[in-house]
């Protein structure tokens, strides 16, 4: 969608009105605790250093995503950016004096942005749905079908208006009457010739594609051109970082563990109390999972289940926090995300690392070969805690469309995406959904 002046009007005004009660507080009260080093230049570059910082986090959180997210998600995202900035700039100028200052101004610089946010997201809203109404769409599919489900369960549901949902076979037969006057197109489990002809037709006439890809597409992404016999040539080939990247990745998991470990060293007892005081079970829990080129490894997390949850010895996927078997002290450990924290220790021992594909049980990942043979592509790099089939997947999301999510990721690795995929996850780790079960026998995506 091209954006209009309009559409630029609304991002400017959100920088705004989130800059300014930073600016003010800061001059009002900051500014003063560093006049023997600070003149107008340098406030300058602290502003500037504040708007670099939200428009940064904004955008990782999809805090301008209007067009396709709910009102509460754009508020959430907004706010969650002006409160990290916020935090990020406190501890710059705790740096910068020496010396530990009053929060409360910043605080209250705070709450006025979070107001300003509300009101800017209601104004926005009104802007956006007045002035781009639902587009007229055609849902395609062949392999997978469903996607209109999910497209009029969400909140897009308000910008694409699905008319019609039809098969590859039925869109051969009429597809000059089916695209005409459409605005958009779903591609669902659309194979590559077929796909082609319809992404060819669909730019020709300015039609939107939306297309959910198969791993075939994924691999392709990551290809690199190379200059062989004067031809246009991808060269595609398997998960091969820089050395200077591991050397990079390996020391920010081991500072960065380490740090998590010691911060979070208070809470161990008080959590290791509750499980105990429960069911007098042991506070630990140890299971064998799969990490990079299909080695074993135990990962280590607080115990959420009963001792007996699989008395009978048979894998089982989880189904969240509802699941039966959770204890109630751990269903609050995993809507917090807090049974995660002993895995620190796996990843300083090198066997996982902060950002990567989740480590899978090795009868699990069996059972998913069985009907997803490029599922162990997955283990091309080491396992994560987080990834982006944590990201802008959900818990329930099926393996196919994780094992997609992580093959992107392995396509694009790199520092900046790491990071990027890191401060991404700070977003999910209080949404509900993020810690939702996977539904039992859902293994394909369709």
């Amino acid at each position: 969608m091209k954006q209009t002046f309009g559409d630029r009007l609304l991002r400017l005004l959100i920088l705004v009105l989130v800059t300014a009660p930073f600016i003010a507080v800061w001059l009002l009260y900051y500014h003063d605790l560093t006049t023997t080093f600070f003149y107008y230049r340098a406030n300058l570059a602290v502003y500037a250093a504040f708007v670099a910082v939200y428009l940064y986090l904004s955008t990782v959180y999809d805090g301008y995503s209007i067009e396709i997210s709910k009102i509460t998600e754009i508020v959430y995202s907004q706010i969650l950016s002006a409160f990290i900035s916020d935090g990020l700039m406190y501890i710059l100028f705790i740096y910068l004096i020496k010396d530990f200052s009053n929060p409360l101004p910043l605080l209250a610089a705070f709450a006025a942005q979070a107001v300003l946010i509300i009101i800017w997201a209601f104004i926005a809203n009104k802007y956006i749905t007045k002035r781009y109404p639902a587009r007229k769409t055609l849902v395609i599919y062949d392999a997978r079908r469903g996607i209109e489900n999910d497209i009029m369960k969400s909140a897009i549901s308000l910008k694409f208006r699905v008319e019609k949902v039809v098969s590859i076979s039925e869109y051969h037969e009429k597809h000059d009457e089916l695209l005409s006057g459409c605005n958009a197109v779903f591609l669902s489990g659309i194979h590559s010739a077929d796909k082609t002809e319809i992404l060819k037709y669909c730019v020709m006439h300015k039609i939107n594609v939306f297309l959910l890809p198969k791993v075939g597409d994924i691999l392709v992404t990551g290809a690199k051109p190379v200059h062989i016999l004067h031809l246009p040539i991808l060269e595609v080939k398997g998960y091969d970082p820089s050395i200077e990247y591991l050397i990079i990745k390996r020391l920010f998991d081991i500072v960065v563990s380490l740090l998590f470990l010691i911060i979070f060293s208070p809470f161990w007892l008080i959590i290791a109390v509750c499980i105990k005081l429960e069911d007098h079970g042991p506070v630990l829990y140890k299971q064998t999972r799969l990490t990079k080129n299909g080695r074993y490894f135990k990962v280590i997390k607080f115990r959420s289940m009963r001792v007996d949850a699989e008395c009978d010895g048979v894998a089982r996927l989880s189904t969240g926090t509802s699941d039966m078997r959770v204890t109630r002290t751990g269903r609050i450990l995993r809507m917090l995300h807090l049974d995660e924290v002993p895995q620190f220790i796996n990843i300083l021992k090198g066997e996982m690392s902060f950002i990567g594909p989740r480590p899978e049980r090795p009868e699990i990942a069996a059972e998913y070969e069985e009907h997803i043979p490029e599922f162990e592509l997955r283990l091309q790099t080491k396992a994560g805690l987080t990834g982006l089939a944590q990201v802008y997947g959900k818990y329930n999301t099926s393996p196919y469309d994780k094992l997609v999510l992580d093959l992107m990721y392995i396509a694009k690795h790199g520092i900046l995406e790491d990071m990027r995929i890191l401060l991404a996850t700070i977003k999910i780790i209080f949404i509900p959904e993020s810690s939702e079960g996977i539904a039992e026998g859902k293994i394909t995506a369709e």
